[in-house]
């Protein structure tokens, strides 16, 4: 039997990260409400998605799908796969997914995507599925990647960065800052140039190795995390 729903507002986070389609557009409205009702987000970053939710639902599909994939298909530093962002050489990621596929199958999960694991809306899915402390521990393990894709977003202007702030106030965890810094100094990407980005990417294939300790100490406790049930969560502020 698959697991239920324990976290509404960590779905409808991973449909606003998810490739813009019709049947998606259709959804904002009830996307919408569930995230207005959120009493976890401060009444600024319940606006702030509101904004997004619109332009979801209204703005042109074919105008939708192009913006998603400028942002985070052509651009590396804004990948949505938090691995990317966590290892410095993709050889170690093949681990740290090893790990994340063995958490999801001992969940009950099975995603229906070609996605990869640590895909940010495969995760949130998860998350979705697991009580609500143990998805708060997760979020604030990523921290500081949330902080730094939000920043760079906002610098571009983009109102998905009102996700990754909805994020950092579900996670209840202040991002390391220099963690945060040391990850804004790596260059952005010119998502134009796609010559160099099918060079980047190529060079950043990912090896899944069967070693399922391989990977970063930091990854490794995000995933044990994962695993652990007897964290109680807080009560929602009202």
């Amino acid at each position: 039997m698959a697991p239920d729903l324990q976290d509404r507002t960590l779905k409808c986070l991973s449909l606003l990260l998810s490739y813009p389609t019709e049947e998606l557009q259709q959804a904002m409205p009830e996307i919408g409400g569930v995230l207005a009702a959120e009493s976890r987000l401060t009444a600024a970053a319940r606006r702030d998605l509101r904004t997004l939710v619109a332009s979801l639902q209204c703005d042109d599909i074919y105008d939708l799908q192009e913006r998603f994939v400028m942002l985070f298909d052509r651009s590396r530093s804004l990948s949505l796969n938090l691995f990317e962002h966590v290892h410095g050489e993709s050889r170690d990621r093949g681990g740290a997914m090893v790990n994340l596929v063995e958490t999801y199958r001992d969940a009950g999960f099975d995603p229906a995507t070609t996605e990869l694991p640590d895909h940010l809306p495969v995760l949130l899915e998860f998350l979705a599925l697991r009580p609500l402390g143990e998805g708060r521990e997760v979020l604030a393990d990523a921290a500081h990647i949330f902080e730094a894709l939000k920043t760079r977003l906002v610098r571009r202007d983009s109102a998905y960065a009102s996700v990754f702030a909805a994020l950092l106030q579900l996670a209840d965890a202040h991002a390391d800052s220099n963690a945060v810094a040391e990850l804004l100094d790596q260059p952005e990407d010119d998502p134009d140039d796609l010559e160099a980005l099918d060079a980047v990417w190529e060079e950043s294939e990912v090896l899944f190795g069967p070693d399922p300790n391989a990977g970063c100490p930091q990854v490794r406790d995000m995933l044990s995390r994962m695993d652990t049930t007897d964290n109680p969560p807080k009560q929602a502020a009202g």
